[in-house]
Protein backbone atom coordinates (compact mmCIF):
# COMPACT_ATOMS: atom_id res chain seq x y z
CA UNK A 1 0.00 0.00 0.00
CA UNK A 2 1.03 2.98 -0.83
CA UNK A 3 1.08 7.59 -1.31
CA UNK A 4 0.06 10.11 -0.12
CA UNK A 5 -1.32 12.56 -3.12
CA UNK A 6 -2.41 15.93 -3.63
CA UNK A 7 -6.27 17.84 -4.21
CA UNK A 8 -6.96 19.72 -6.35
CA UNK A 9 -8.90 22.31 -8.50
CA UNK A 10 -10.91 21.69 -11.70
CA UNK A 11 -8.56 19.69 -13.76
CA UNK A 12 -9.86 17.90 -17.02
CA UNK A 13 -8.70 14.66 -14.93
CA UNK A 14 -11.02 15.94 -11.60
CA UNK A 15 -13.97 16.45 -13.89
CA UNK A 16 -13.19 12.65 -15.31
CA UNK A 17 -13.46 11.41 -11.09
CA UNK A 18 -16.83 13.54 -11.03
CA UNK A 19 -18.51 11.78 -14.06
CA UNK A 20 -17.46 8.70 -12.27
CA UNK A 21 -19.10 9.15 -8.94
CA UNK A 22 -22.32 10.29 -10.89
CA UNK A 23 -22.05 7.65 -13.28
CA UNK A 24 -21.84 5.49 -10.05
CA UNK A 25 -24.84 7.47 -8.14
CA UNK A 26 -26.43 6.35 -11.06
CA UNK A 27 -25.72 2.90 -10.57
CA UNK A 28 -26.70 3.25 -6.75
CA UNK A 29 -30.75 4.47 -7.90
CA UNK A 30 -30.48 1.55 -11.17
CA UNK A 31 -30.62 4.06 -13.69
CA UNK A 32 -27.29 3.24 -15.87
CA UNK A 33 -24.00 0.85 -15.82
CA UNK A 34 -20.83 1.28 -13.70
CA UNK A 35 -17.28 -0.83 -13.48
CA UNK A 36 -15.43 -1.80 -10.87
CA UNK A 37 -13.35 1.40 -10.24
CA UNK A 38 -14.24 3.82 -8.18
CA UNK A 39 -13.59 7.95 -7.84
CA UNK A 40 -10.62 8.85 -5.36
CA UNK A 41 -9.56 11.95 -3.99
CA UNK A 42 -6.57 10.63 -1.37
CA UNK A 43 -4.58 12.79 1.12
CA UNK A 44 -0.89 13.35 0.80
CA UNK A 45 1.18 15.71 2.13
CA UNK A 46 -0.49 18.65 1.00
CA UNK A 47 -0.12 22.11 0.78
CA UNK A 48 -1.22 22.79 4.48
CA UNK A 49 -4.08 24.92 5.49
CA UNK A 50 -3.98 28.15 7.49
CA UNK A 51 -2.88 27.68 11.48
CA UNK A 52 -6.56 27.85 13.47
CA UNK A 53 -5.88 31.34 15.58
CA UNK A 54 -7.52 29.31 18.68
CA UNK A 55 -6.12 26.62 21.04
CA UNK A 56 -10.05 26.78 22.96
CA UNK A 57 -12.76 24.64 21.42
CA UNK A 58 -16.06 26.01 20.30
CA UNK A 59 -19.29 24.72 21.50
CA UNK A 60 -18.83 21.17 20.49
CA UNK A 61 -22.20 19.84 18.47
CA UNK A 62 -22.41 15.73 18.95
CA UNK A 63 -20.80 14.07 15.95
CA UNK A 64 -22.13 10.42 17.60
CA UNK A 65 -25.44 10.62 19.22
CA UNK A 66 -26.95 7.46 17.95
CA UNK A 67 -24.05 5.51 17.86
CA UNK A 68 -22.46 6.84 14.58
CA UNK A 69 -18.58 7.58 14.56
CA UNK A 70 -17.43 10.14 12.15
CA UNK A 71 -13.69 10.46 10.73
CA UNK A 72 -12.37 11.82 7.66
CA UNK A 73 -12.30 9.49 5.16
CA UNK A 74 -11.40 9.45 0.75
CA UNK A 75 -13.27 7.68 -2.36
CA UNK A 76 -10.95 4.93 -3.08
CA UNK A 77 -9.99 3.56 -6.97
CA UNK A 78 -11.95 0.52 -5.97
CA UNK A 79 -13.93 -1.60 -3.69
CA UNK A 80 -13.01 -4.86 -5.49
CA UNK A 81 -10.78 -7.01 -3.49
CA UNK A 82 -9.10 -8.34 -6.24
CA UNK A 83 -7.99 -4.85 -7.04
CA UNK A 84 -6.67 -3.12 -4.30
CA UNK A 85 -3.21 -1.68 -4.22
CA UNK A 86 -3.29 1.67 -2.19
CA UNK A 87 -4.30 2.01 1.97
CA UNK A 88 -7.63 4.01 1.29
CA UNK A 89 -9.14 1.72 -0.63
CA UNK A 90 -7.79 -1.50 1.73
CA UNK A 91 -9.67 1.27 4.69
CA UNK A 92 -13.22 0.32 3.17
CA UNK A 93 -12.15 -3.53 2.21
CA UNK A 94 -11.34 -4.71 5.04
CA UNK A 95 -14.37 -4.02 7.18
CA UNK A 96 -16.66 -5.01 4.15
CA UNK A 97 -15.32 -8.17 3.36
CA UNK A 98 -13.21 -10.90 4.96
CA UNK A 99 -10.76 -13.33 4.34
CA UNK A 100 -9.33 -16.93 5.86
CA UNK A 101 -7.08 -15.01 8.31
CA UNK A 102 -6.70 -11.15 9.27
CA UNK A 103 -4.55 -9.29 11.47
CA UNK A 104 -5.63 -8.17 14.55
CA UNK A 105 -4.54 -4.96 17.16
CA UNK A 106 -1.22 -6.32 17.98
CA UNK A 107 -0.85 -7.09 13.84
CA UNK A 108 -0.50 -10.58 14.75
CA UNK A 109 -2.05 -13.51 12.38
CA UNK A 110 -5.32 -15.09 13.05
CA UNK A 111 -8.15 -17.38 12.59
CA UNK A 112 -10.78 -14.97 10.74
CA UNK A 113 -13.37 -16.44 8.22
CA UNK A 114 -11.51 -19.89 9.23
CA UNK A 115 -11.73 -20.90 12.75
CA UNK A 116 -8.69 -22.76 12.98
CA UNK A 117 -6.46 -24.14 10.42
CA UNK A 118 -3.19 -26.62 10.12
CA UNK A 119 0.44 -26.59 8.55
CA UNK A 120 1.87 -29.96 7.36
CA UNK A 121 5.31 -30.73 8.60
CA UNK A 122 6.74 -29.89 5.51
CA UNK A 123 5.21 -26.39 5.51
CA UNK A 124 3.83 -26.95 2.10
CA UNK A 125 0.04 -27.27 2.54
CA UNK A 126 -2.27 -25.07 5.03
CA UNK A 127 -5.42 -27.09 6.09
CA UNK A 128 -8.24 -24.14 6.83
CA UNK A 129 -11.81 -25.52 8.41
CA UNK A 130 -13.95 -22.52 7.71
CA UNK A 131 -16.28 -21.57 10.45
CA UNK A 132 -20.18 -22.97 9.81
CA UNK A 133 -21.45 -19.75 10.99
CA UNK A 134 -19.49 -17.59 8.45
CA UNK A 135 -22.05 -15.90 6.09
CA UNK A 136 -22.21 -13.17 3.23
CA UNK A 137 -23.85 -10.29 4.46
CA UNK A 138 -27.23 -11.41 2.82
CA UNK A 139 -27.18 -14.83 5.08
CA UNK A 140 -25.54 -17.29 2.42
CA UNK A 141 -23.10 -19.24 4.07
CA UNK A 142 -19.65 -18.70 2.96
CA UNK A 143 -18.31 -22.03 1.44
CA UNK A 144 -14.50 -23.52 1.03
CA UNK A 145 -15.88 -23.41 -2.94
CA UNK A 146 -16.43 -19.81 -2.14
CA UNK A 147 -12.77 -19.09 -1.32
CA UNK A 148 -11.48 -21.13 -4.40
CA UNK A 149 -13.98 -18.99 -6.88
CA UNK A 150 -12.41 -15.53 -5.14
CA UNK A 151 -8.54 -16.68 -5.22
CA UNK A 152 -9.19 -18.09 -8.75
CA UNK A 153 -10.66 -14.75 -10.19
CA UNK A 154 -8.35 -12.38 -8.84
CA UNK A 155 -5.86 -14.24 -10.66
CA UNK A 156 -7.55 -14.43 -14.09
CA UNK A 157 -6.32 -12.15 -16.60
CA UNK A 158 -9.43 -10.56 -17.19
CA UNK A 159 -10.16 -9.46 -13.76
CA UNK A 160 -6.59 -7.16 -13.98
CA UNK A 161 -5.60 -7.21 -10.61
CA UNK A 162 -2.32 -5.54 -10.05
CA UNK A 163 -1.27 -7.86 -6.45
CA UNK A 164 -2.52 -10.73 -7.57
CA UNK A 165 1.31 -11.67 -9.00
CA UNK A 166 2.67 -9.95 -5.22
CA UNK A 167 0.49 -11.70 -2.82
CA UNK A 168 -0.93 -15.59 -4.50
CA UNK A 169 2.08 -16.58 -6.25
CA UNK A 170 3.71 -18.60 -3.81
CA UNK A 171 -0.14 -21.06 -4.16
CA UNK A 172 0.53 -24.05 -6.64
CA UNK A 173 -0.67 -23.39 -10.32
CA UNK A 174 -1.36 -19.73 -9.64
CA UNK A 175 1.19 -18.34 -12.02
CA UNK A 176 -0.51 -20.41 -14.64
CA UNK A 177 -3.85 -19.03 -14.16
CA UNK A 178 -2.23 -15.63 -13.95
CA UNK A 179 -0.85 -16.14 -17.68
CA UNK A 180 -3.61 -17.94 -19.15
CA UNK A 181 -2.59 -21.23 -18.91
CA UNK A 182 -5.61 -23.04 -16.95
CA UNK A 183 -8.57 -22.25 -15.48
CA UNK A 184 -8.40 -23.31 -12.17
CA UNK A 185 -5.60 -23.69 -9.40
CA UNK A 186 -4.36 -26.12 -8.97
CA UNK A 187 -2.83 -25.76 -5.20
CA UNK A 188 -6.51 -25.12 -4.29
CA UNK A 189 -8.51 -27.86 -2.98
CA UNK A 190 -11.89 -27.69 -1.51
CA UNK A 191 -12.57 -30.63 0.60
CA UNK A 192 -15.45 -30.25 1.79
CA UNK A 193 -18.19 -27.67 2.18
CA UNK A 194 -16.05 -26.18 5.22
CA UNK A 195 -12.65 -27.59 4.54
CA UNK A 196 -10.31 -25.63 2.28
CA UNK A 197 -6.74 -26.66 1.38
CA UNK A 198 -3.66 -24.64 0.05
CA UNK A 199 -0.63 -26.27 -1.58
CA UNK A 200 2.39 -23.75 -1.74
CA UNK A 201 5.42 -23.71 -4.16
CA UNK A 202 8.30 -23.85 -0.75
CA UNK A 203 7.47 -23.77 3.21
CA UNK A 204 7.40 -19.97 3.34
CA UNK A 205 7.26 -18.16 6.83
CA UNK A 206 5.48 -14.90 5.80
CA UNK A 207 3.06 -17.23 3.85
CA UNK A 208 -0.23 -16.40 6.22
CA UNK A 209 0.53 -13.16 6.74
CA UNK A 210 0.30 -12.65 2.77
CA UNK A 211 -3.60 -13.76 3.15
CA UNK A 212 -4.65 -10.85 4.93
CA UNK A 213 -4.06 -8.67 2.23
CA UNK A 214 -7.51 -7.90 0.80
CA UNK A 215 -6.73 -9.69 -3.12
CA UNK A 216 -7.24 -13.31 -1.41
CA UNK A 217 -11.12 -12.10 0.68
CA UNK A 218 -13.71 -13.98 -0.05
CA UNK A 219 -16.32 -12.04 -2.77
CA UNK A 220 -19.67 -13.25 -3.44
CA UNK A 221 -20.01 -15.25 -6.63
CA UNK A 222 -23.40 -15.43 -7.20
CA UNK A 223 -23.98 -11.57 -6.73
CA UNK A 224 -21.10 -10.99 -9.22
CA UNK A 225 -22.44 -13.44 -11.75
CA UNK A 226 -25.86 -12.17 -11.44
CA UNK A 227 -25.17 -8.19 -11.95
CA UNK A 228 -21.65 -8.21 -13.61
CA UNK A 229 -19.61 -5.10 -13.11
CA UNK A 230 -22.63 -3.20 -10.60
CA UNK A 231 -21.92 -5.94 -8.07
CA UNK A 232 -18.87 -3.81 -6.26
CA UNK A 233 -21.85 -0.67 -5.81
CA UNK A 234 -23.49 -3.10 -3.32
CA UNK A 235 -21.52 -5.38 -2.41
CA UNK A 236 -22.42 -8.90 -0.56
CA UNK A 237 -19.59 -8.96 1.78
CA UNK A 238 -18.81 -10.93 5.25
CA UNK A 239 -17.12 -8.52 7.03
CA UNK A 240 -17.75 -6.50 10.40
CA UNK A 241 -19.33 -3.81 8.19
CA UNK A 242 -21.79 -3.31 5.10
CA UNK A 243 -21.60 -0.35 2.77
CA UNK A 244 -24.43 1.84 3.33
CA UNK A 245 -24.03 4.30 0.72
CA UNK A 246 -21.36 6.05 -1.00
CA UNK A 247 -21.27 9.42 -2.66
CA UNK A 248 -18.58 12.72 -3.03
CA UNK A 249 -19.24 13.72 0.20
CA UNK A 250 -19.90 10.77 2.88
CA UNK A 251 -19.16 7.12 3.05
CA UNK A 252 -21.50 5.39 5.21
CA UNK A 253 -20.65 2.06 6.78
CA UNK A 254 -23.16 -0.44 8.57
CA UNK A 255 -23.05 -2.84 11.30
CA UNK A 256 -23.33 -6.50 10.09
CA UNK A 257 -25.50 -8.02 12.83
CA UNK A 258 -24.58 -11.34 12.08
CA UNK A 259 -20.74 -10.60 11.62
CA UNK A 260 -19.17 -14.47 13.29
CA UNK A 261 -16.73 -12.79 14.56
CA UNK A 262 -16.20 -9.61 17.23
CA UNK A 263 -19.15 -8.13 17.26
CA UNK A 264 -19.41 -4.11 15.97
CA UNK A 265 -20.38 -1.98 18.57
CA UNK A 266 -20.86 0.93 16.68
CA UNK A 267 -23.93 1.00 14.66
CA UNK A 268 -22.69 3.40 12.18
CA UNK A 269 -19.42 4.72 10.68
CA UNK A 270 -19.22 7.92 8.18
CA UNK A 271 -16.54 8.83 6.62
CA UNK A 272 -16.60 12.54 5.78
CA UNK A 273 -14.87 13.47 2.57
CA UNK A 274 -16.08 17.22 2.56
CA UNK A 275 -17.09 19.99 4.50
CA UNK A 276 -14.07 21.78 5.65
CA UNK A 277 -10.57 21.26 7.38
CA UNK A 278 -10.62 18.32 9.23
CA UNK A 279 -9.26 19.83 12.75
CA UNK A 280 -11.63 22.63 12.23
CA UNK A 281 -14.43 19.89 11.72
CA UNK A 282 -13.22 17.93 15.31
CA UNK A 283 -13.03 20.69 17.70
CA UNK A 284 -16.69 21.54 16.62
CA UNK A 285 -17.68 18.31 17.18
CA UNK A 286 -18.20 17.00 13.73
CA UNK A 287 -15.54 14.06 13.43
CA UNK A 288 -14.55 12.57 15.96
CA UNK A 289 -11.29 11.12 14.96
CA UNK A 290 -8.42 12.88 12.63
CA UNK A 291 -4.93 12.75 11.74
CA UNK A 292 -3.02 16.11 12.39
CA UNK A 293 -1.50 17.59 9.66
CA UNK A 294 2.36 18.88 10.29
CA UNK A 295 1.16 22.11 10.15
CA UNK A 296 -1.18 21.89 13.38
CA UNK A 297 1.30 19.58 15.33
CA UNK A 298 3.12 22.24 17.37
CA UNK A 299 -0.75 23.20 18.68
CA UNK A 300 -1.94 20.10 19.60
CA UNK A 301 1.02 18.76 21.70
CA UNK A 302 0.93 22.16 23.24
CA UNK A 303 0.49 20.75 27.27
CA UNK A 304 -1.73 24.07 27.43
CA UNK A 305 -4.28 23.31 24.81
CA UNK A 306 -7.29 20.83 25.65
CA UNK A 307 -6.48 19.07 22.16
CA UNK A 308 -3.05 17.61 23.86
CA UNK A 309 -5.18 15.46 25.82
CA UNK A 310 -6.74 13.44 23.07
CA UNK A 311 -3.83 13.30 21.10
CA UNK A 312 -2.68 9.22 20.23
CA UNK A 313 0.30 8.99 18.26
CA UNK A 314 1.96 5.83 17.28
CA UNK A 315 4.96 4.64 14.50
CA UNK A 316 3.60 3.75 11.16
CA UNK A 317 5.05 0.86 9.39
CA UNK A 318 6.10 3.37 6.58
CA UNK A 319 8.85 5.03 4.40
CA UNK A 320 8.02 8.00 1.93
CA UNK A 321 10.71 7.72 -0.86
CA UNK A 322 12.36 8.81 -4.15
CA UNK A 323 12.26 6.14 -7.04
CA UNK A 324 14.45 6.43 -9.79
CA UNK A 325 13.38 4.38 -12.94
CA UNK A 326 17.30 2.81 -13.35
CA UNK A 327 17.29 2.04 -17.38
CA UNK A 328 16.25 5.70 -18.21
CA UNK A 329 18.78 8.81 -18.17
CA UNK A 330 20.33 10.00 -16.41
CA UNK A 331 19.28 7.28 -13.62
CA UNK A 332 21.20 4.90 -15.10
CA UNK A 333 23.92 5.43 -14.26
CA UNK A 334 24.67 4.71 -10.39
CA UNK A 335 26.87 7.95 -9.57
CA UNK A 336 23.86 10.34 -10.78
CA UNK A 337 21.32 8.40 -8.12
CA UNK A 338 24.07 8.23 -5.51
CA UNK A 339 24.50 12.25 -5.92
CA UNK A 340 20.86 12.90 -5.80
CA UNK A 341 20.63 10.64 -2.63
CA UNK A 342 23.65 12.85 -0.79
CA UNK A 343 22.24 16.10 -1.72
CA UNK A 344 18.57 15.50 0.07
CA UNK A 345 18.68 16.41 4.09
CA UNK A 346 16.43 14.00 5.25
CA UNK A 347 16.80 15.54 8.83
CA UNK A 348 15.43 18.33 7.93
CA UNK A 349 12.89 17.18 5.96
CA UNK A 350 11.49 15.02 8.99
CA UNK A 351 12.07 17.97 11.81
CA UNK A 352 10.93 20.92 9.51
CA UNK A 353 9.21 20.13 6.54
CA UNK A 354 6.83 17.84 8.11
CA UNK A 355 7.20 19.02 11.58
CA UNK A 356 7.83 15.61 13.37
CA UNK A 357 4.99 13.58 11.82
CA UNK A 358 7.80 11.55 10.64
CA UNK A 359 11.81 10.26 11.09
CA UNK A 360 14.51 10.76 8.97
CA UNK A 361 14.96 7.50 6.95
CA UNK A 362 18.57 5.89 6.67
CA UNK A 363 17.35 2.50 4.91
CA UNK A 364 14.08 1.00 3.54
CA UNK A 365 13.04 -0.86 6.68
CA UNK A 366 10.91 1.45 9.23
CA UNK A 367 11.72 1.50 12.97
CA UNK A 368 8.53 0.00 13.59
CA UNK A 369 9.64 -3.27 11.21
CA UNK A 370 10.82 -6.32 13.34
CA UNK A 371 13.58 -6.58 10.57
CA UNK A 372 14.90 -2.66 11.10
CA UNK A 373 18.98 -2.29 11.66
CA UNK A 374 19.82 0.23 13.75
CA UNK A 375 23.51 0.08 12.47
CA UNK A 376 22.34 1.04 9.20
CA UNK A 377 23.62 4.67 7.66
CA UNK A 378 22.89 4.35 4.20
CA UNK A 379 23.77 7.24 1.72
CA UNK A 380 23.87 10.33 4.33
CA UNK A 381 23.43 13.77 3.64
CA UNK A 382 27.14 15.25 2.22
CA UNK A 383 26.27 17.92 -0.40
CA UNK A 384 30.53 17.72 -1.03
CA UNK A 385 30.24 13.85 -1.79
CA UNK A 386 27.02 14.72 -4.20
CA UNK A 387 28.66 17.45 -6.54
CA UNK A 388 31.36 14.43 -6.77
CA UNK A 389 29.96 11.50 -8.04
CA UNK A 390 27.66 14.02 -10.30
CA UNK A 391 30.63 15.15 -11.61
CA UNK A 392 32.29 11.90 -11.97
CA UNK A 393 29.32 10.57 -13.95
CA UNK A 394 28.60 10.13 -17.30
CA UNK A 395 26.19 12.91 -17.44
CA UNK A 396 28.48 15.60 -15.31
CA UNK A 397 29.93 17.32 -18.48
CA UNK A 398 28.28 20.59 -19.30
CA UNK A 399 24.87 20.31 -20.86
CA UNK A 400 24.87 16.29 -20.66
CA UNK A 401 22.15 16.33 -18.02
CA UNK A 402 18.57 15.51 -19.41
CA UNK A 403 15.77 17.53 -18.02
CA UNK A 404 14.63 16.38 -15.00
CA UNK A 405 11.08 15.91 -13.88
CA UNK A 406 9.56 14.47 -10.35
CA UNK A 407 6.29 12.84 -10.90
CA UNK A 408 4.11 13.01 -8.41
CA UNK A 409 0.08 12.64 -7.63
CA UNK A 410 -2.11 15.04 -7.46
CA UNK A 411 -3.72 18.01 -9.77
CA UNK A 412 -3.64 21.15 -7.68
CA UNK A 413 -1.14 22.83 -9.65
CA UNK A 414 0.56 23.95 -6.79
CA UNK A 415 3.72 22.01 -5.07
CA UNK A 416 3.11 20.47 -1.43
CA UNK A 417 6.03 21.75 1.43
CA UNK A 418 7.69 18.41 0.87
CA UNK A 419 7.75 18.79 -3.16
CA UNK A 420 9.60 22.35 -2.80
CA UNK A 421 11.86 20.77 -0.13
CA UNK A 422 13.16 18.39 -2.57
CA UNK A 423 13.73 20.93 -5.50
CA UNK A 424 15.32 23.15 -3.23
CA UNK A 425 17.86 20.68 -2.15
CA UNK A 426 18.87 19.50 -5.60
CA UNK A 427 19.29 23.11 -7.11
CA UNK A 428 21.22 23.91 -4.26
CA UNK A 429 23.42 21.55 -3.83
CA UNK A 430 24.12 20.21 -7.47
CA UNK A 431 22.86 23.22 -9.40
CA UNK A 432 20.08 20.96 -10.93
CA UNK A 433 16.39 22.75 -11.22
CA UNK A 434 13.76 20.03 -11.61
CA UNK A 435 10.01 20.31 -12.17
CA UNK A 436 7.42 18.66 -10.94
CA UNK A 437 4.48 16.60 -13.08
CA UNK A 438 1.19 16.41 -11.03
CA UNK A 439 -0.77 13.20 -12.28
CA UNK A 440 -4.79 12.33 -10.80
CA UNK A 441 -3.84 9.16 -8.44
CA UNK A 442 -5.39 6.33 -10.14
CA UNK A 443 -3.65 7.26 -13.19
CA UNK A 444 -0.66 7.92 -10.74
CA UNK A 445 -0.79 4.05 -9.64
CA UNK A 446 -1.17 2.49 -13.29
CA UNK A 447 1.57 4.54 -14.72
CA UNK A 448 3.95 3.20 -11.73
CA UNK A 449 2.38 -0.41 -12.55
CA UNK A 450 3.72 0.46 -16.00
CA UNK A 451 7.25 1.92 -14.97
CA UNK A 452 6.26 4.52 -16.76
CA UNK A 453 8.07 7.19 -14.58
CA UNK A 454 11.88 8.54 -14.41
CA UNK A 455 12.18 10.35 -11.13
CA UNK A 456 8.88 10.00 -9.02
CA UNK A 457 7.70 10.27 -5.75
CA UNK A 458 5.90 7.68 -3.23
CA UNK A 459 5.48 6.13 -0.12
CA UNK A 460 4.57 2.49 1.18
CA UNK A 461 3.02 1.29 4.50
CA UNK A 462 3.35 -2.23 5.47
CA UNK A 463 0.64 -4.66 4.50
CA UNK A 464 1.83 -7.38 7.28
CA UNK A 465 4.71 -6.70 9.34
CA UNK A 466 7.31 -9.34 7.59
CA UNK A 467 10.39 -8.25 5.83
CA UNK A 468 9.45 -9.56 2.70
CA UNK A 469 6.44 -7.40 2.21
CA UNK A 470 9.11 -4.39 1.58
CA UNK A 471 12.33 -5.61 0.71
CA UNK A 472 11.69 -8.55 -1.48
CA UNK A 473 7.94 -7.47 -2.74
CA UNK A 474 9.66 -3.83 -4.05
CA UNK A 475 12.94 -4.74 -5.15
CA UNK A 476 13.06 -8.49 -6.08
CA UNK A 477 14.12 -8.12 -9.86
CA UNK A 478 10.80 -10.14 -11.03
CA UNK A 479 8.32 -8.44 -8.68
CA UNK A 480 5.36 -6.38 -10.46
CA UNK A 481 6.12 -4.12 -7.39
CA UNK A 482 9.56 -3.21 -8.56
CA UNK A 483 8.65 0.08 -10.57
CA UNK A 484 12.18 0.65 -10.74
CA UNK A 485 13.10 -1.63 -13.33
CA UNK A 486 15.86 -2.77 -10.64
CA UNK A 487 17.62 -5.63 -10.73
CA UNK A 488 20.57 -7.23 -9.12
CA UNK A 489 21.52 -10.81 -9.05
CA UNK A 490 23.33 -10.91 -5.72
CA UNK A 491 19.45 -8.87 -4.09
CA UNK A 492 17.83 -11.25 -5.78
CA UNK A 493 19.57 -14.30 -4.74
CA UNK A 494 19.51 -12.87 -0.75
CA UNK A 495 15.89 -12.52 -1.21
CA UNK A 496 15.43 -15.88 -2.79
CA UNK A 497 16.97 -17.12 0.31
CA UNK A 498 15.24 -15.43 2.75
CA UNK A 499 11.92 -16.16 1.35
CA UNK A 500 12.14 -19.92 2.51
CA UNK A 501 14.69 -19.65 5.49
CA UNK A 502 13.31 -20.68 8.86
CA UNK A 503 15.85 -19.63 10.95
CA UNK A 504 14.42 -16.10 12.61
CA UNK A 505 17.68 -14.99 13.02
CA UNK A 506 18.96 -16.03 9.46
CA UNK A 507 16.31 -14.72 8.12
CA UNK A 508 16.65 -11.33 9.26
CA UNK A 509 20.84 -11.37 8.46
CA UNK A 510 19.66 -11.92 4.84
CA UNK A 511 16.96 -9.27 4.63
CA UNK A 512 20.05 -6.83 6.45
CA UNK A 513 22.26 -7.38 3.77
CA UNK A 514 19.97 -7.21 0.79
CA UNK A 515 19.25 -3.60 2.26
CA UNK A 516 22.47 -2.85 2.23
CA UNK A 517 23.44 -3.54 -1.14
CA UNK A 518 19.87 -1.95 -2.17
CA UNK A 519 20.65 1.54 -0.66
CA UNK A 520 24.36 1.52 -1.83
CA UNK A 521 22.52 1.25 -5.40
CA UNK A 522 20.31 3.47 -4.48
CA UNK A 523 17.32 2.77 -6.90
CA UNK A 524 15.38 4.67 -4.15
CA UNK A 525 16.28 7.38 -1.81
CA UNK A 526 14.48 6.60 1.19
CA UNK A 527 13.23 9.84 2.85
CA UNK A 528 11.03 9.56 6.17
CA UNK A 529 9.20 6.79 8.25
CA UNK A 530 5.46 8.09 9.53
CA UNK A 531 4.66 8.78 12.52
CA UNK A 532 0.83 9.02 13.53
CA UNK A 533 -0.43 12.09 15.11
CA UNK A 534 -4.27 11.15 15.85
CA UNK A 535 -6.70 13.30 17.77
CA UNK A 536 -9.50 10.75 19.27
CA UNK A 537 -12.43 12.39 21.18
CA UNK A 538 -12.61 11.17 24.88
CA UNK A 539 -16.03 8.87 24.11
CA UNK A 540 -14.00 6.41 21.42
CA UNK A 541 -12.85 4.00 23.31
CA UNK A 542 -10.69 0.90 21.34
CA UNK A 543 -8.92 3.01 18.92
CA UNK A 544 -5.04 2.16 18.82
CA UNK A 545 -2.78 4.17 16.72
CA UNK A 546 -0.88 1.41 14.68
CA UNK A 547 -0.90 3.28 11.45
CA UNK A 548 -1.24 -0.71 9.55
CA UNK A 549 -4.01 -0.92 7.76
CA UNK A 550 -6.24 -4.22 9.51
CA UNK A 551 -10.13 -4.37 10.44
CA UNK A 552 -10.23 -2.09 13.93
CA UNK A 553 -13.67 -0.48 13.55
CA UNK A 554 -15.38 -3.30 15.56
CA UNK A 555 -12.87 -3.31 18.52
CA UNK A 556 -14.07 0.47 18.62
CA UNK A 557 -16.96 1.50 21.34
CA UNK A 558 -18.60 4.97 21.99
CA UNK A 559 -19.28 6.05 25.45
CA UNK A 560 -21.49 9.05 27.28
Amino acid sequence: MRERPLTSPMTRKTWLIILFVLLLLCVLTGTCGLGAYLAYDYLRIAPEAPPQASATRPVERTASSSGTLRISGGLPPTLDPALVQDSTSAEYVVHIFAGLVSLDQDLDVVPDVASRYVVSEDGLSYTFYLRPEATFHDGRAITAEDVVYSMERACRPETGSPVASSYLDDIVGARAVMQGQAERISGLEAVDEHTLRITIDAPKAYFLAKLTYPVAFVVDRVQIEAQGDAWITRPNGSGPYKLASISRDLIALEANDAFYGHKPSVRRVEYVLSGGHPLTMYETGELDIVQVVPSEVERVTDPENPLSRELVTGAEPSVQYLGFNVTEPPFDDRAVRQAFAHAIDRTKIADLVLRGTATAAKGILPPAMPDFDPTLEGLAYDPARARELLASSRYGGEGAMPPIVLSVSGTSGYLSTLDRAILSMLEENLGIEATVEQVEWSDFLQDLNACRYAFFSAGWIADFPDSQNFVDLLFHSASSQNHMGYANPEVDRLLEEARIEDDPERRTALYRQAERIIVEDAPWIPLTHGVVYVLVKPHVRGYRATGAISPWLHHVTLER
